[in-house]
């Protein structure tokens, strides 16, 4: 079996992707005074050997920024094709990810152009955290995602019992 994330190995009665294709961890970085992002190495290495160097650059709420490898995307629209057009939350996603979104390809440094849209709302200045999320990247400032780690949506005893019922 295969999936947007590579193959997928059997092992214990349950599906576990490979790290084929898999973006994991966290990678601090920093947007440049142009507002640029280099796309930590680690990241980078993988996206550009999995899925090329073209990207599209987005938000659904505009608080982070997110980077989705142009053929991870392009599932998304897929699946998205599939909703009916006039489905509320089909466009308003829709609405959202196009307000802020543009496609971006890697230049030859490993950098991208967050939109400065995008860029203003979610206060992509100085020092970021670039988080792996399996097949697209999350992009926050670093002190707005500590204070939604740490504050406003800290883990919970709930959240670990929810994912224990996947085995997690």
């Amino acid at each position: 079996m295969v999936s947007l994330l590579g193959p997928v190995v059997q092992q214990g009665g349950f599906p576990l992707e490979t790290s084929v294709g898999m973006l994991r961890g966290n990678h601090p970085a920093r947007i440049d005074e142009k507002g640029r992002l280099k796309v930590p190495n680690g990241f980078r290495s993988t996206i550009e050997s999995q899925w090329g160097q073209e990207l599209f650059v987005t938000s659904v709420t505009g608080e982070y920024v997110r980077l989705y490898p142009m053929a991870v995307w392009v599932e998304i629209e897929r699946r998205l094709a599939e909703v009916p057009s006039t489905h509320p939350s089909k466009l308003r996603f829709l609405d959202r990810v196009n307000f802020f979104g543009q496609t971006a390809t890697l230049d030859k440094q490993g950098r991208i152009v967050i939109p400065q849209m995008l860029r203003e709302s979610a206060a992509m200045a100085g020092e970021v955290s670039v988080l792996g999320l399996q097949n697209h990247l999350a992009v926050w400032n670093l002190k707005r995602l500590q204070e939604r780690l740490f504050k406003k949506e800290p883990f919970t005893d709930e959240d670990g019992r929810l994912l224990a019922e996947y085995g997690i």
